[in-house]
């Protein structure tokens, strides 16, 4: 009986164990998930910015005239 007790305990510590793990990278796994999508959403928003920069920048750039062709009349 007492063996069977100890077996049950020794179960039930591992068990606790396993927990314990599987929690801490569950953890771990959320926290990096977290930082990822954070950095992403910074990234996203720097790049939309220097999309609307360079489109405003485009926008105020002269138009220049376009060059004519000579056509074989005009030699």
């Amino acid at each position: 009986m007492e063996n069977f007790l100890e077996k049950a305990q020794s179960r039930s510590i591992e068990a606790q164990k396993k927990t314990a793990e599987r929690n801490s990278a569950m953890a771990e796994y959320q926290s990096e998930a977290k930082a990822r999508a954070i950095k992403t959403a910074k990234l996203r928003e720097l790049r939309l910015a220097k999309d609307e920069a360079d489109r405003a920048a485009e926008a105020l750039k002269p138009v220049e005239p376009k060059k004519k062709r000579m056509t074989r009349a005009a030699k």
